[in-house]
């Protein structure tokens, strides 16, 4: 199997910035409550013209303009996502549409909730190892707040709309250590296609308790496969749920705060989308720096739980 890593990135967001003071004039709850949980202010919300697609769309499109290579060296689309605009088609079959891309080539949607965009890089390595196209597109995109319950103060606040893309490129002397895993329950679900109404319900301490124990065992199964350790890592980006989460693994590993990147204060929880939009930021702030090692970690829904460990070469932005 060919490994992969990270040419360019991409993203879209909503153009509707909902901070906690206007959450505060909906539901029964203010700044400092939202805050001091889970270290939220701001979230974008899609407005009436965008969605889902729209979104996706947006960050594809920037991630493959940022990589500058030709639309027909592009091998597979994989789009990672809960919230659809459409259950049929996929959002990738239509990306391949907008994008122009070839017509010979796989284009999929799959749903690993949170640790979707890792899972994605997952099925794009098997996929471009078994073809002649060394690039593919992988995204994770949600427009959650349309399955958001506005009355329920506990989880309208946490989330956000956007979209991050990555170009990638597999070649079978890159690096590429990952762990895939789940632990199947209902801790966190929306309802689906058929129902009256869906949105999402989460069990928010059972969801802390296991994301606090899988982020460690995820990282520590790479490490072990790989012989790496944190000091190889330039960059550990996690998935963007709780500011607490984040510093709760920090304390574990004793680690430098900087290595582990947050940036859920403007953008709120977005799912599968929250790890490459963290890491399209930070190459755009030139925190990311060509041949530096990055460690992706996600998990939600599923219950999943996914890191990846892999190169970015792209060009400094």
């Amino acid at each position: 199997m060919k490994g992969i890593e990270i040419i360019s990135t991409g993203t879209g967001l909503g153009s509707r910035v909902m901070t906690n003071d206007d959450f505060s004039k909906i539901v029964e709850t203010d700044d400092e409550w939202i805050y001091t949980r889970t270290g939220i202010r701001s979230r974008h919300f899609c407005d009436e013209n965008e969605n889902n697609l729209s979104l996706a769309t947006a960050a594809a499109k920037q991630a493959l303009e940022r990589a500058g290579i030709s639309r027909e060296e592009v091998g597979c689309v994989v789009c990672a996502t809960v919230t659809p605009t459409y259950a049929s088609p996929s959002t990738a079959c239509l990306l391949q549409r907008e994008l122009k891309l070839p017509g010979d080539i796989p284009v999929l949607d799959i749903n690993a909730a949170c640790a979707g965009f890792i899972y994605g890089l997952e099925v794009a390595r098997g996929l471009l190892s078994s073809g002649d196209r060394p690039y593919g597109i992988v995204i994770g995109v949600e427009e959650l707040s349309k399955v958001i319950d506005m009355t329920d103060r506990s989880t309208c606040v946490l989330f956000g709309d956007g979209a991050g893309a990555a170009v990638v490129r597999a070649d079978k002397d890159l690096l590429f250590e990952d762990y895939l895993g789940a632990k199947g329950g209902l801790e966190i679900f929306i309802e689906g296609v058929g129902s009256e109404k869906s949105t999402v319900h989460m069990e928010g301490r059972e969801v802390f308790r296991f994301a606090v124990s899988a982020i460690p065992k995820v990282i520590n199964a790479i490490f072990e496969k790989s012989g790496k350790t944190l000091e190889d890592v330039d960059h550990c980006i996690c998935h963007q749920a709780n500011a607490r989460i984040i510093d709760h693994v920090v304390k574990k590993y004793k680690a430098p705060e900087e290595k582990f990147y947050k940036n859920m204060e403007h953008f709120g929880n977005t799912s599968a989308a929250s790890i490459p939009i963290a890491m399209n930021e930070m190459c755009e702030k030139g925190m990311i720096k060509k041949d530096e090692t990055l460690l992706l970690v996600g998990f939600g829904g599923g219950l999943t739980m996914a890191g990846a460990m892999l190169k970015y070469r792209g060009v400094n932005i």
